[in-house]
Order: structure tokens, then sequence, then C-alpha cells
């Protein structure tokens, strides 16, 4: 009866953790990000300028994410008014959870219409931003990213922008 007990205990002890191992499954990480920017701006002239940059990304790795971000903005002043539409494909490098590197291809369309001349005229440019920045951890997966990006195909006498440097301040969640 004693070797039958001791059996017995054994055969249970086994089977119970037996069924623990192969039940516990493996959770993957969700490696989808989202986020953007808001911008506004005001001036002289009545000047002002509302700018909204959705983002959605895929991390490849731990640190490396590409993705696809677009852009809208208006502006408006005593002067003139201008729509502009942007979107095309981004990538951003992590190092130290802390800095980044990033690049970014946009292709923009603008409505620009001059109320002092009545003109109005319709172009469209491409911008490839290169550069980087910190990044600030502000909840369990989220970040707020402070950078500077630089067009390296800005022209000063034709471009619509009115010049190469931009900072950027923005926000993500999923990293």
């Amino acid at each position: 009866m004693k070797k039958l007990f001791i059996s017995s205990i054994i055969l249970i002890s086994g089977l119970s953790f037996s069924q623990i191992a192969v039940g516990t499954p493996t959770v993957e990480p969700n490696k989808w990000t989202f986020g953007g920017g808001l911008g506004v701006g005001f001036g002289s002239n009545s000047y002002f300028n509302l700018q909204v940059a959705p983002r959605v990304g895929y991390r490849l790795t731990n640190d490396l994410e590409a993705g696809l971000i677009g852009s809208v903005s208006w502006q408006t002043s005593d002067f003139y008014k201008s729509t502009m539409f942007g979107f095309g494909p981004f990538v951003n490098y992590y190092f130290a959870r802390s800095f980044f590197v990033s690049g970014s291809l946009q292709h923009f369309f603008i409505n620009y219409e001059d109320k002092y001349y009545d003109f109005k005229d319709n172009q469209q440019e491409t911008a490839l931003y290169l550069g980087g920045g910190y990044m600030q951890q502000i909840g369990n997966n989220s970040f707020m990213q402070i950078g500077l990006m630089y067009n390296v195909l800005y022209k000063e006498n034709s471009s619509v922008f009115s010049g190469g440097l931009i900072p950027s301040v923005g926000f993500v969640v999923g990293l």
C-alpha cells in the first residue's frame, strides 16, 4: 500500500508539472507604432498656421522602425493663404533608448492663393529630411521626441519652404 501511495503521488506530481510547462503561451509584443505631431503658429499681419502630422510605423527590430508619415498644413495671413498635403516613408534608428537618427522622404502638394494680387498657384515639391534627436519616455511604451531635421533637397530660390532646417516635436506610442 505504501508503494502504491508513493507511486501515485509521483505520477500525479509529474503530470501536474508537465501540464503547467506545456500550457504556457508565449506573448508576442505588438510591433506597430503610432504617433505624430501637432503644430500651431501665430505672427504679424494676422498670420496663423496649423499643422497635423500623423504617422504609423512598424518595428523591424528593437532599434529600427520604418513606416509612413503624413502632413497637413493650413496657413493664412492678411496677404495669402495656403494648404499643403504631404506623405511618404520614414525610417528611425534608436540607440541607447534615448536618442534617434531619422530619415523621411515626403512629397508635398501645395495650393497657394495671394490675396493682394489675386493670384492662385498649385505646386508640388519633394523633401528629403535627415536628422535626429532626443527621446523622453512619458509612459509605459510612450515617448516624446524632440529633434532637428534638414531638407537636403532644399533650394533657396525655388522652394516653397522658407528654410531647410526644421525643428520637430512629436509623440510615439508602441516603442
